[in-house]
């Protein structure tokens, strides 16, 4: 069994991260998962939170807003493929307030075009709350919209 694996992490602006690690910590939309070297293959996607990775040299953790993660494949590293991330360290008040904001406007517009329509509405708040408890956690609080 392998100590460390390959990580990469990217998003659509760059590749923030590729680095050997010993563990990473997924914010799974199916729950939480950690992947450690030869872990079985698996697919998930992302959910808004943060994303912590263990190497030798210490721990980096990321804000996510969504995405993917590959776990397994070729190579037996994990691949995550972020709609957005920023590394915590980096992140601001008025980057939280940003990605709050563009989640409370996914999710007044799920309200106007599906109406009748519980999932996408459902969905799009349990991104909004997501995101709102990622600023929480990280101790840049985002005032809780009104839903």
């Amino acid at each position: 069994m392998a100590d460390t694996m390959q990580f990469d992490l990217v998003s659509p602006e760059r590749r923030l991260a590729s680095m050997q690690v010993t563990a990473v910590q997924i914010p799974g939309t199916e729950g939480d998962m950690t992947a450690m070297a030869d872990h079985a293959p698996t697919i998930t996607t992302l959910r808004p939170g943060l994303l912590r990775v263990e190497s030798p040299e210490g721990t980096s953790e990321y804000v996510v807003t969504g995405g993917f993660a590959e776990i397994g494949g070729q190579g037996g590293g994990v691949s995550v493929l972020a709609e957005r991330a920023v590394a915590r360290a980096d992140m601001t008040q008025e980057q939280m307030d940003s990605m709050v904001a563009e989640a409370h406007a996914v999710y007044a517009r799920a309200k106007d075009n599906w109406e009748n329509e519980p999932g996408p509405v459902d969905d799009a708040a349990k991104l909004l709350a997501d995101m709102v408890a990622v600023g929480d956690h990280i101790g840049l609080s985002s005032k809780q919209p009104n839903l």
